[in-house]
């Protein structure tokens, strides 16, 4: 018999929790507060002086092209404040056949946060058993639960009633520790062809869905590394809220307008006041929900006037408030006649212009629908509704009411840029306080409306780090708007060409690093999305920074699905002068090498500090590529790179960048390196400058870039080396 026990150690050592509670911190200014796309709200932290304490430190971390947040080993997927839960992914025992052994296997899992701040959330989770002869149970410190899954009836999708391939059980309150295991009298030993494994998990009720694929597979829920996501709720401390307040320093209820809630199973935790919204674990972050804004949730038929953590619903003068209604008061008897024909005259009135306005409102609705279908919509919502069961993430089909209220009926203060297919404007969700960026695209061609729906959802499910993560779509208006998630901290043109730049000093090193993670993200699009993805205008206003001045690629306006033949080419060039690839411009047809021609110019700008097009220079100097191109034969690199990333030190950097760049501007597509390769070699050579010391050692060298060794001391084949002959070497890939 096969057994391996897998744990998922989610523990501290008791003494240093208590430790960290007595002396809980306050949030240290300049902490980050988003891993990839979560955002990591206060008390949790990404370093320790980010956390409350050290049970709320999680770790950001890169695991092959996705970024997660980690708590220790285990990956950490949502986290509200508000409800003081987090949702985990935690491993599941599994009970296998195992062919070559003829025998039964036993991959166990166990979860044990006895000492730290998180409780499994009984009222968010289950267990569940699936196999058609399993017999398993969770067995934590005091019980034992579980239940019997047999394959008496036919399973169904959807069904978990015990007989047909999956049962549930309750789980109890105070679960910290449990672990999953079989009967082993019950397994697949007879049935192992069409239902090789049984499983145990405890996990979200509202994630699980049973399909009877599982019965059939060897993994349950995630094929990866057979995971499920869990809730656990999460206290600040095992104190009752009399204890917390007892001790002002280390209370975490901070905010004004916030409360303490205390549970017996995770202790004392804080949130906001009836009738204010935020973080009540920092200063000021409870602040006042405007109900009037919200009358779903807080009705009003009458006047609605907000107050600090309240609202009032009142009357028009001459009505009384009844059952939540507005009626008409009672007057003297002698009125009735004038009031009577006065009722009569404005129900008339009333009546044509509702009648009007219905007519109207009707014809709205109609000319929206056509719009929503036009750009296919029923395709994308039907396509949503497959990925969201399937656990994709959230893409959102926004209403033009929503993206009005959003933007302040597209304010003019509120744009944040213009772009050759439209303008961005900032705006804020009113339900979720999100900020997002609106793109309101000035016109796209029939064959773009007919295939709209299909390229958003492949567009939504792009997700990289690097790349401006798009949210929803409008498909309701005429032409269809983009919802982006915003981005603080402006545009690449900005950084470089700003007023700003001759005060800021920009380092190599940050120009680098800012390329490398653009091309990073252009190489995403053409080799990992499926299908490849032409982006189709890049340029320094297309790559966004933000807090922390990490590239963000941004605007899909002009990109195209990399079409499969001749037929599916564009037939009309797009793009911004200075960036396009003069071969596009003689065929029409937009290539993966098209985009390498522009990020070669964006590579100027940040080597040389110039703008891709200059209309106010000489002629021969308004190209900037072609006033490159000319430096480079004539060996005058050095006037043309900027004056505050030059110096003798360096030199020979920038000349590895120059020729980079150069190989990129070739005039034939086929000359040009991928993006793929790009990005390559400019990491090694960031990982060089990092590393200045390691030229002087090959060996070193070799280790850093990760490729074999050879005897030379100055250079390395297919290597960056920090010698003029190199550049030469990278041209020839020798």
């Amino acid at each position: 018999m096969d057994c391996l026990s897998r744990l998922l150690l989610i523990s501290f050592l008791p003494s240093v929790w208590a430790v960290a509670v007595a002396t809980a911190a306050r949030r240290s200014p300049g902490c980050a507060t988003r891993c990839g796309d979560m955002d990591v709200p206060y008390p949790f932290g990404l370093d320790p002086q980010c956390a409350i304490h050290d049970g709320f430190q999680l770790n950001c971390t890169t695991v092959g092209r996705a970024t997660k947040l980690l708590y220790l080993d285990v990956e950490v997927t949502k986290i509200s404040v508000q409800d003081g839960k987090a949702w985990l992914m935690t491993l599941i025992s599994r009970q296998c056949y195992n062919q070559t052994t003829n025998d039964m296997s036993y991959d166990n899992a166990w979860v044990n946060a006895t000492d730290t701040p998180y409780v499994l959330s009984a009222d968010d989770n289950k267990i569940i058993v699936l196999g058609c002869n399993s017999m398993a149970y969770m067995q934590s410190d005091s019980y034992v639960i579980g239940c019997m899954s047999t394959c008496d009836d036919p399973p169904k999708n959807g069904s978990c009633s015990g007989t047909a391939g999956c049962c549930e059980a309750e789980l109890p309150r105070g679960v910290r520790y449990y672990q999953g295991f079989f009967n082993e009298l019950y397994n697949t030993t007879r049935i192992w062809r069409k239902a090789p494994c049984n499983y145990i998990t405890v996990m979200e009720s509202a994630a699980f869905n049973f399909s009877t694929t599982y019965l059939t597979s060897t993994a349950f829920y995630d094929a990866d590394d057979s995971r499920t996501p869990v809730v656990m709720e999460w206290g600040i401390a095992r104190q009752t809220c009399e204890e917390a307040k007892a001790n002002e320093t280390a209370y975490a209820c901070v905010s004004d307008h916030s409360d303490c809630v205390y549970s017996d199973a995770a202790g004392y935790r804080c949130r906001c006041s009836s009738g204010f919204e935020g973080n009540p674990y920092i200063l000021d972050g409870c602040t006042d929900i405007n109900e009037c804004l919200d009358n779903a949730t807080y009705p009003c038929a009458g006047i609605c006037e907000n107050t600090l953590g309240d609202f009032t619903c009142s009357c028009p003068r001459g009505r009384n408030m009844i059952n939540g209604v507005c009626v008409k008061s009672q007057r003297s008897t002698w009125m009735v006649p004038v009031v009577g024909a006065s009722v009569g005259l404005a129900t008339l009135v009333i009546g044509i212009t509702c009648a009007y306005l219905v007519r109207e409102r009707r014809k709205l609705h109609r000319i929206k629908q056509r719009y929503f279908r036009r750009h296919g919509g029923l395709l994308l919502f039907e396509e949503m509704k497959s990925q969201h069961n399937q656990g994709a993430a959230a893409f959102t089909i926004f209403s033009e009411e929503e993206l009005q209220q959003a933007t302040a009926n597209f304010d003019g203060q509120r744009v944040l840029g213009h772009g050759g297919h439209g303008t961005v404007y900032k705006g804020v969700l009113n339900k979720s306080g999100t900020e997002i960026a609106v793109k309101r695209c000035m016109t796209i061609d029939e064959q773009q409306k007919k295939e709209f729906g299909k390229e958003m959802l492949i567009l939504s499910q792009i997700n990289h780090r690097n790349i401006v993560k798009l949210l929803g779509c409008c498909l309701e208006v005429e032409v269809p708007m983009l919802v982006y998630e915003f981005i603080p901290n402006g545009t690449l043109f900005d950084l470089i060409h700003g007023d700003h730049h001759r005060q800021q000093h920009v380092s190599l090193d940050t120009r680098l690093r800012i390329a490398y993670e653009s091309a990073e993200a252009l190489a995403y699009l053409h080799s990992c999305a499926s299908p490849p993805i032409l982006h189709g205008d890049v340029k320094s206003t297309n790559i966004l920074l933000d807090g922390d001045y990490t590239a963000k690629v941004s605007d899909f306006g002009a990109s195209i699905l990399a079409p499969n033949d001749k037929s599916q080419f564009v037939t009309v060039v797009q793009g911004t002068c200075g960036y396009l690839d003069p071969e596009y411009m003689q065929t029409y047809e937009l290539t993966d090498k098209s985009d390498v021609y522009s990020f070669g110019v964006v590579l100027l700008e940040l080597l040389t500090g110039k703008k891709a097009f200059n209309l106010e220079g000489p002629e021969k100097d308004r190209s900037l590529s072609m006033r490159f191109l000319y430096a480079m034969k004539e060996n005058k690199l050095e006037d043309i790179v900027d004056d505050q990333i030059k110096n003798s030190e360096n030199i020979e950097y920038l000349e590895e960048i120059a020729e980079l760049a150069r190989r990129c501007l070739e005039m034939s597509g086929v000359n040009r390196p991928t993006m793929k390769e790009v990005a390559d070699r400019l990491d090694r050579l960031r990982k060089i400058m990092q590393h200045p010391w390691a030229h002087e050692n090959p060996e070193e060298l070799d280790k850093l870039l990760g490729e074999p060794s050879t005897a030379n001391s100055t250079a390395t084949t297919g290597n960056f080396s920090i010698t003029k002959r190199a550049a030469i070497g990278l041209e020839s890939g020798r």
